[in-house]
């Protein structure tokens, strides 16, 4: 297991390297002006030393208070990626650790025929849980890659929604209704790929974290001002206010890592923030309007409506001047 720093310590120091610096800079002042005043005739030399000695321990206060900062931020750094690694060595062991033991038994013993289908279903899901893993991990690492603008293009945002829906049901075999979409045909200007990161997650994170009766809606529409809005609402436990600007950090999971019962990297929502802002957008979470529960509202600019989007395209066709 990964080595937690304490912050207690460099905090406990740093503060008591801020006091004593004020209290320095403190004493200078009063001993400058003391002396000025006892002896006139080397007051134009204590009040020259006087502002230089001052703006030197104030420069040595600000150094402090920044490193200060950027220590407890590598610090806090290396907790979530202590955490990051918990979870991923646990997350690839619980899989890997179950096939083996399917394909030992069905390679020593002789298992009913009855009974083999359904080890084999089960080690299915195992691949699907490794797979699902190692896609987030791609998808995080492939963040810092540099893109070209040329490569985005018009999406239809209602269809990837749909699509996510489906394939989130279909990974934890549940049925259909458990996601309920509600959507307007529209488009959005982006990466296809980007867009489906962002809404998997938001819809993968309602179904995991709404309890064992989950019940996810997912709502889009467009406002006048050409927003696309995406409302993801599930009905689990909720986040706590003071936990909700968090959840959003790399590595960031709610909880002990080893005493949650719900897989994840810490990677979902960090993931989505980013793809979210690349696309100029904004990401918010709020109490569900109805009972418990959260609500995740995405905003993406530059929406169209399908018939706007229609018109647009129309408006861009090459016309045929031949005849002219």
């Amino acid at each position: 297991m990964s080595s937690r720093r304490p912050l207690g310590l460099p905090v406990t120091i740093a503060v008591i390297m801020i006091v004593l610096l004020i209290a320095m800079i403190i004493g200078w002042v009063i001993i400058t002006v003391f002396a000025a005043k006892e002896d006139p005739n080397s007051a134009p030399f204590y009040f020259t030393f006087l502002p230089i000695g001052a703006t030197f321990l104030a420069a040595i206060l600000a150094g402090v208070v920044f490193y200060m900062i950027l220590s407890i931020k590598a610090i806090n750094l290396n907790q979530r990626q202590a955490n990051f690694i918990d979870s991923v060595t646990h997350e690839l062991k619980s899989p890997i650790a179950s096939l083996k033991l399917y394909l030992q038994t069905l390679n020593r013993r002789s298992i009913p025929p009855e009974k083999v289908g359904g080890f084999y279903e089960t080690m299915l899901e195992d691949v699907e849980r490794l797979d699902h893993l190692i896609n987030h991990l791609l998808e995080a690492g492939r963040l810092d890659r540099r893109r070209d603008d040329a490569e985005e293009g018009e999406v239809r945002l209602d269809k990837v929604l749909a699509g996510c829906a489906q394939s989130v049901t279909l990974l934890y075999r549940m049925p259909p209704e458990t996601v309920r979409v509600k959507t307007v045909p529209c488009t959005v200007q982006g990466l296809h790929g980007d867009i489906e990161i962002i809404f998997r997650n938001l819809i993968d994170n309602a179904v995991k974290y709404s309890g064992k009766d989950p019940e996810v809606r997912v709502q889009l529409r467009v406002k006048y001002n050409d927003e696309a809005v995406v409302e993801v609402t599930d009905n689990g436990p909720g986040i706590p206010i003071s936990q909700r600007r968090k959840i959003f950090g790399r590595f960031v999971r709610l909880g002990l890592e080893l005493q949650r019962e719900t897989p994840g990297t810490g990677l979902g929502l960090y993931l989505v923030r980013t793809l979210v802002r690349r696309m100029r957008g904004e990401v918010r979470v709020k109490d569900s309007p109805k009972g418990t529960g959260t609500m995740f509202v995405v905003t993406l600019p530059g929406a169209k409506t399908l018939v706007e989007a229609r018109a647009s395209d129309h408006s861009t066709e090459p016309t045929d001047t031949s005849d002219r």
